[in-house]
């Protein structure tokens, strides 16, 4: 682990620089080497994946696991092993079956932050009622949003229909289901409860100190704020200083105080980190309330990543490029198109290259079809030019 040591003589936690705090949180994420670990460990060790869009969590376990095939998290979702439910920052996210049970009820809070700013839109609206009506309609069979919408607008006429489906994705832990996020089918959105889905019922809102120390083993170390960005929760200083004891602590360059598990892997910051090709909206780049351990400030809000046509690419630990997929018609080869935001070396070329054949050789038939494949490097996109 490299640190720059403080030279106080009192025992002052040690500094963690960017590029250390990277590698910790890359290993974690199991980023600097593919792990030989299941899909439903790995879903359950990064405490879900970022799933606005239906491919993403595929590709997220492709650039962590060892020989990881895309049939294998579709029959876990097929199976109800795992399920897709808007949970941490109010986003949807594939979460193992008894992580949707735990940690909906947990961000909860949450739920209710973004059911007030729509309050006043539901004038009249029996919020218990709304929920025992939702509950009782999805429960009969999986419904869409718009089939949910129009059911309550029947009961509340005068209400704003976009609110009333949002309080009862507030009120309500509901998933999307098969075949929708099936690698290889399509369906629309549909959804029920994760009760009914799964067959048992959510737990009791849990303490939050296990998710914390979760937290920390897949995004360490971190502070109080990053923890609540990643969760979408606050007030959560007090959880941290009840597990002080059982911590450790740092500082970032800033003087931010960091906490981690004792035990957890902290690299030295020189440790070789692959490329690897990421999806829009990966968590290891969300994950913090400080993201300069993967994104370099002068990237910060400027790389596209709010463009879901868009992934990322990381190189030596950093962000370095974003990336997109088009499939071959007409004879024309799949390319994958890389565009650096700073200058890629020659070897670091060959290296995302060697990734990018990696990732279509799973992810498509493009290295064997008879289209072919091809992988492109745009012009990069020059911030001081």
């Amino acid at each position: 682990m490299a640190v720059k040591k403080k030279t106080s003589a009192a025992a002052a936690p040690a500094v963690l620089s960017p590029r250390a705090l990277g590698r910790a949180t890359l290993e974690r994420q199991l980023l600097l080497r593919r792990a030989e670990m299941s899909a439903k460990d790995a879903v359950h060790h990064l405490v879900g994946l970022q799933a606005q869009n239906t491919k993403p969590p595929y590709y997220q376990l492709l650039a962590r696991l060892e020989g990881f095939d895309p049939a294998e998290l579709a029959a876990l979702m097929e199976s109800r092993e795992v399920v897709r439910i808007v949970t941490l920052r109010s986003t949807i996210h594939t979460h193992t079956a008894d992580d949707a049970l735990t940690l909906r009820p947990l961000v909860q809070e949450a739920r209710d932050r973004e059911l007030r700013i729509f309050r006043k839109r539901l004038v009249g609206v029996d919020l218990d009622r709304l929920r025992d009506l939702s509950r009782a309609y999805v429960e009969e069979e999986p419904r869409t949003p718009k089939e949910i919408r129009e059911a309550l607008l029947a009961e509340w006429p005068d209400a704003d229909p976009q609110a009333l489906s949002t309080a009862a994705r507030c009120v309500l832990p509901l998933v999307q289901v098969t075949p929708r996020g099936v690698w290889g089918k399509s369906g629309q959105v549909a959804l029920t409860t994760a009760e009914h889905w799964l067959g048992r019922p959510s737990a009791p809102v849990p303490a939050p100190d296990a998710t914390v120390l979760r937290y920390l083993g897949a995004f360490g170390p971190a502070s109080v704020k990053d923890m609540q960005m990643w969760a979408g929760l606050t007030r959560l200083r007090e959880v941290f200083e009840r597990l002080r004891p059982q911590l450790v602590t740092f500082r970032d360059e800033n003087g931010v105080e960091l906490f981690d598990l004792p035990d957890a892997p902290r690299p030295d910051e020189d440790t070789l980190a692959p490329p690897r090709f990421l999806p829009e909206f990966d968590n290891v780049l969300l994950g913090h309330a400080d993201r300069s351990r993967v994104i370099p400030p002068q990237f910060k809000g400027r790389n596209g990543l709010g463009n879901q046509a868009y992934g990322s690419v990381l190189a030596d630990g950093f962000l370095a490029a974003i990336w997109r997929l088009d499939a071959g018609r007409g004879g024309t080869p799949t390319t994958v198109t890389v565009q650096g935001l700073r200058r890629l070396g020659a070897a670091e070329r060959d290296a995302v290259t060697d990734e990018a054949v990696a990732m279509l050789s799973v992810m498509t038939k493009a290295v064997t079809d008879s289209n072919g494949y091809d992988v492109r490097f745009a012009s990069f996109i020059d911030f001081d030019g």
